[in-house]
């Protein structure tokens, strides 16, 4: 792989297409400043998740896995004033460093974070019988990634569109025989996609300035 060619190719879209401002960049730097880990999607990702949020009209979207709030800011901005996206982090020092920049994008009142286990929250919002999603936005801890795929189900409608990030690892999907629980996890996750018959379902693969990766795009039928 050609992984500075990927770069550069990388940096052309982003630059043309999905300029970050001020607000994005400094929520990439609050990562470093609050010893995160650097792992947000990148800009060209977070436009293209605007780009999908926008194709299917949404309203309501859901997220699992906040971090800095990076990608909620990028899916945020396409909301209609009325919308709303509840983004969920197990992470409580993550959840507020989000707030502190989602606040500073002027978004607070489009999105409501949620601080604790993925699974426990999406049953409450089962349990309170809120609205159905119109995209759900599925970048967590991976081993249970079919788990939540599962359970997003349920809180969706016909054409939903849920996303699963990192569902590739750099090719490591492949290997049958892998010990590594994100990959095992992912892997668990494309199979169960190859045969549930509630979804049509591909996966893109993924190159740019980070690793070799891939999402898998479904669309609830």
């Amino acid at each position: 792989m050609d992984q500075e060619l990927f770069g550069k190719v990388d940096h052309y879209i982003s630059e043309m297409l999905a300029p970050e401002d001020e607000v994005l960049k400094e929520t990439i730097k609050s990562l470093d400043d609050e010893n995160m880990p650097q792992i947000s999607v990148t800009a060209n990702q977070g436009k293209f998740l605007q780009v999908i949020a926008r194709m299917c009209n949404a309203k309501r979207i859901l997220e699992l896995g906040t971090l800095a709030g990076y990608s909620t800011i990028w899916m945020a901005r396409s909301l209609p004033e009325s919308g709303k996206i509840v983004t969920v982090e197990f992470d409580p020092h993550h959840a507020n460093v989000a707030k502190q920049n989602i606040e500073k994008a002027g978004l607070s009142d489009r999105v409501d974070i949620r601080v604790g286990k993925a699974m426990d929250i999406m049953l409450q919002l089962k349990e309170a019988k809120e609205e159905p999603f119109d995209l759900i936005f599925i970048d967590a801890d991976k081993p249970p990634y079919a788990t939540y795929f599962e359970m997003a189900l349920t809180l969706s409608r016909s054409g939903t569109v849920i996303i699963c990030d990192n569902v590739i690892r750099e090719g490591k999907v492949l290997d049958e025989h892998s010990d590594d629980d994100r990959v095992v996890g992912v892997q668990r996750l494309n199979k169960m996609l190859a045969s549930n018959e509630n979804v049509t379902a591909t996966i893109l693969q993924t190159v740019g300035v980070k690793e070799y990766d891939g999402m898998a795009i479904a669309v609830v039928k």
